[in-house]
C-alpha cells in the first residue's frame, strides 16, 4: 500500500511538472518504480511507452517494457489470498490457488505483445485515446500453465464457444469493467497461457502479477491482467470492451465517417509492422557508412522480409534479419547504408510476412485510431 501511494505522489509531481510545460507532456520521460525510461502517455492510468531505441534487443527487459492499463492497478495484492475461478459452461467449475497454479506443467512462448492503439497519434485527423507514438510494443519470454490443460480440467461443454477473461483492475465510479473474451479455438491453442512468468522470473504488478492471459500474437486487450475469472460462454461476451471497443469497420472509413457496430467486426491477430530503433527522428550521423536498425513483427504470421529505402521510398534494398525468432515474435534487423554524400534524408522500412501482407504506404484510418502499420520513416541529417 505504501508503495502506491508513493507512487501515486510522484505522479502527482510529475503531472505538476508536465503543466508547466504542456508542449512536453507528450514525451516526458518519468522514473517509476520498477520501470526505466519509460513514456508517460497518462497519469490517470499507469500508461507507459517504451522509447523506440530500446528496440536494440529481442527480449525486451521488463524495465524497458511497455504498460497499458485501462483502469487502476490492483492496489493490495496478498498472493496467498489470489484464487482463479473457472466456470460457465464447463462440466466441473474449479478455484485455484497460486500454490495449486504453479504445480500445473508450464510452457513458455516469446510473444511481442503490441496495444492495439499503439501509433494512434500519428493517424491525421488525430482520433481520441491515449496518444501512443510507436512504443506501445514490447516482446518478452512467458510462462505458464496452458489455459488448455485448465479448461480440460474443467471440461469446457459442447455449448462453449468464448471463453472470458476478468481482472482485478480497481473500476473507478460507473466506468465499466474490463473484461475480455476469445474463441474457444484460441483459448484451446497449445501457446495460449495463464502467464505468471516474464523473462524467467515472476510478473510485476505492471505486468498483471499474479497472473495473466497471454494470447500470443493477438491485441494486448485480449490478454488480461491482474487475472481472477475464467469463465466459458455460449456466445462472444457483450461488454463496453468487447463492443464498442476494440473494433475495427468491415470497410475502410474516411474521417468523419460514422461507423456503426453492425458493420464493425472483433480485433484480434496484429497486423505486419515494423520500426526503426536508430537512427532516431532528426538525428545527425557521421560517415560514409551508416548503420540502420530496427525491428519488425507480424502476428500470428512470421516475417518474411524488411526492406529498407534511404530516398523516400523510390528504391529499396533487403536489409538483415537478426538470427533470434521464434512464432509471435518480432525480428531484429539491420541495414548498412552507404553514403557519400551529406545532406537530409528520409529513411524507411516496411515489413512482408509469411502471409503476404505488405505495411501499407498510406494508413487505414478508423475512428479509433487501431492497427497503425503504415511504412516507418525517419528523417536524418548525414553531416
Amino acid at each position: 500500500m505504501n508503495s502506491r501511494r508513493n507512487f501515486l505522489k510522484q505522479m502527482s509531481g510529475a503531472a505538476f511538472a508536465v503543466s508547466a510545460a504542456p508542449s512536453l507532456i507528450s514525451w516526458a520521460a518519468v522514473d517509476i518504480p520498477g520501470e526505466d525510461g519509460l513514456i508517460v502517455r497518462s497519469f490517470r492510468f499507469v500508461d507507459l511507452e517504451t522509447p523506440v531505441e530500446y528496440f536494440d534487443t529481442w527480449l525486451t527487459p521488463v524495465p524497458h517494457f511497455f504498460v497499458r492499463n485501462h483502469m487502476h492497478e490492483p492496489s493490495e495484492l496478498n498472493p496467498e489470498d489470489w484464487r482463479l475461478t473457472i466456470g460457465g459452461e464447463v462440466e466441473k467449475p474449479l478455484t485455484l490457488s497460486l500454490a495449486e497454479l504453479s504445480k500445473i506443467e508450464t510452457h513458455e512462448v516469446v510473444n511481442t505483445l503490441e496495444c492495439a492503439g499503439n501509433g494512434r497519434s500519428l493517424y491525421r485527423p488525430q482520433v481520441p485515446g491515449v496518444q501512443w507514438g510507436k512504443g506501445a510494443v514490447s516482446t518478452a519470454r512467458f510462462s505458464g500453465p496452458r489455459l488448455r490443460d485448465i479448461l480440460q480440467r474443467a471440461g469446457v461443454k459442447t455449448t462453449g464457444r468464448h471463453v472470458m477473461f476478468r481482472g482485478l483492475d480497481e473500476v473507478p465510479g460507473k466506468v465499466p469493467p474490463f473484461i475480455r473474451s476469445i474463441p474457444v479455438e484460441k483459448a484451446l491453442d497449445s501457446d495460449t497461457l495463464i502467464a505468471t512468468h516474464m523473462n524467467g522470473a515472476p510478473l510485476t504488478r505492471h505486468h498483471g502479477f499474479p497472473a495473466r492471459a497471454l494470447a500470443p500474437g493477438w491485441i494486448g486487450a485480449a490478454s488480461c491482467k491482474w487475472l481472477t475469472e475464467i469463465r466459458v460462454l455460449e456466445k462472444e461476451f457483450e461488454g463496453n470492451f468487447m463492443s464498442p471497443g476494440y473494433r475495427f469497420p468491415n470497410q475502410p472509413a474516411k474521417p468523419g465517417d460514422a461507423v456503426k457496430p453492425e458493420d464493425t467486426h472483433v480485433m484480434t491477430a496484429l497486423n505486419v509492422k515494423s520500426a526503426i530503433s536508430r537512427p532516431s527522428e532528426g538525428a545527425k550521423v557521421k560517415g560514409s557508412k551508416v548503420s540502420i536498425h530496427g525491428t519488425a513483427w507480424a502476428g500470428e504470421a512470421d516475417i518474411a522480409k524488411v526492406e529498407v529505402s534511404t530516398d523516400g521510398g523510390t528504391t529499396w534494398s533487403v536489409a538483415k534479419l537478426g538470427h533470434e525468432q521464434a512464432h509471435y515474435a518480432w525480428r531484429l534487423w539491420t541495414y548498412d547504408w552507404k553514403t557519400a554524400k551529406s545532406g537530409e534524408y528520409i529513411v524507411m522500412s516496411r515489413a512482408t510476412d509469411t502471409q503476404g501482407r505488405i505495411q501499407p504506404a498510406t494508413p487505414v484510418w478508423n475512428p479509433s485510431g487501431y492497427l497503425y502499420n503504415t511504412v516507418d520513416q525517419v528523417k536524418i541529417r548525414v553531416v
